[in-house]
C-alpha cells in the first residue's frame, strides 16, 4: 500500500470471512508480519486479521529521514492503512515495540481502537532523565548498526538476557527468528530507533487512566522487568486482565504460540468486537 508516500507491505488474513472485526498486528524491533505465522490460524478464525511490516523493518520502505519514523507519524500511517482497508475501528494487538505503537495508537485515536492487547510492552520511561539516558544509548546503537550492519548486530542482539529463553526454542524455531532479523536493513533499524526508540517516544504513563478501552496485558514470567511493568499498567488502567505464562520470556507468541493464541482468541471473544 501507498500510504503517505510511504510503500508499506500489509498482510491481510480472511479479509471476508471474519465475524468479529478487524486485528491489527504490531511486530517488535528487528521483526515483521512473519512473527505472527504461528498465531494466525488461531485468531484468523475469529478475525480479519491485518498484519504490518512497520516502518523501517520488512519489506516496508527505510526512509532516511529520522523524524519520519516517530511515533505521531506511524500512528498516522496505521490509521490511513485502516482507512484504505475500510476499516473504522479494530482491536490491535502489539508485541514489545509494537506494544508502545498501539499504546500510541490508543492514545491518539481513542475512537479508532476497540481493544488493546499488549504483550511484553511498556507506556514509555518515566522521567526525563531516563529519556535522555535512553536516546544517547539508542543513538549509539543505531550509529554501531550503520557502520559494522546488520549481521554483527543480531549477532549481538539475540544474546542479550532479554532474549535468554529462546535458547529452549526448537533449531527450526530459532533458525526462524535469526533469518526474520538478518532480513533487515541497517538504515531501517537505525531509523526506528531513532525516530521511535523508547526513549525518543513520548511517556503514555499519565495518559493510562483515560484509555477506556478493555486491555489485555501479557508477560512471561521469566521477564521479570516487563512483568513489573505490566502491573503498574494493570493499575493505571480502567479496564485492564493481565495474564503471564510461567516458562516463557519476553516473546511469548514465539515460545509458546499456541497458548499465547488462544489466551488471546478467548480474552476477545468474551470481549468483542467490531466490523
Amino acid at each position: 500500500m501507498r500510504i503517505r508516500d510511504v510503500d508499506y507491505h500489509v498482510v491481510e488474513t480472511n479479509a471476508g470471512g471474519a465475524s468479529r472485526g478487524t486485528l491489527l498486528l504490531l511486530h517488535g524491533f528487528t521483526g515483521s508480519h512473519a512473527t505472527y505465522d504461528a498465531i494466525l490460524p488461531i485468531l484468523s478464525a475469529d478475525w480479519h486479521c491485518v498484519t504490518v511490516d512497520l516502518l523501517g523493518h520488512g519489506e516496508t520502505d527505510a526512509p532516511f529521514d529520522a523524524s519520519r519514523y516517530e511515533m505521531e507519524e506511524q500512528a498516522a500511517d496505521l490509521i490511513a492503512i485502516l482507512d484504505q482497508l475500510a476499516v473504522h475501528r479494530a482491536s490491535v494487538l502489539g508485541y514489545s515495540m509494537g506494544g508502545r505503537l498501539a499504546l500510541g495508537l490508543a492514545t491518539l485515536y481513542p475512537d479508532r481502537i476497540q481493544t488493546l492487547v499488549l504483550q511484553s510492552a511498556s507506556p514509555g520511561l518515566m522521567s526525563e532523565q531516563e529519556r535522555t539516558a535512553r536516546i544517547l544509548k539508542d543513538t549509539a546503537l543505531a550509529d554501531k548498526i550503520r557502520t559494522q550492519g546488520v549481521t554483527d548486530f543480531v549477532a549481538d542482539w539475540e544474546n542479550l538476557p532479554l532474549f535468554a529463553t529462546q535458547r529452549y526454542l526448537s533449531e527450526n524455531a530459532r533458525d526462524k527468528v535469526r533469518a526474520e532479523r538478518l532480513n533487515q536493513r541497517a538504515q531501517g533499524l537505525a531509523g526506528s530507533l531513532g525516530g521511535m526508540g523508547t526513549g525518543a517516544q513520548p511517556s503514555f504513563w499519565e495518559e493510562l487512566p483515560a484509555l477506556q478501552m478493555p486491555t489485555l496485558l501479557l508477560t512471561g514470567q521469566e521477564d521479570q522487568k516487563f512483568c513489573g511493568i505490566a502491573l503498574e499498567m494493570k493499575t493505571a488502567l480502567p479496564d485492564a486482565k493481565y495474564i503471564t505464562f510461567s516458562n516463557a520470556g519476553h516473546t511469548i507468541h514465539i515460545e509458546q504460540p499456541e497458548a499465547f493464541g488462544y489466551a488471546v482468541r478467548n480474552w476477545l471473544r468474551i470481549r468483542g468486537g467490531t466490523k
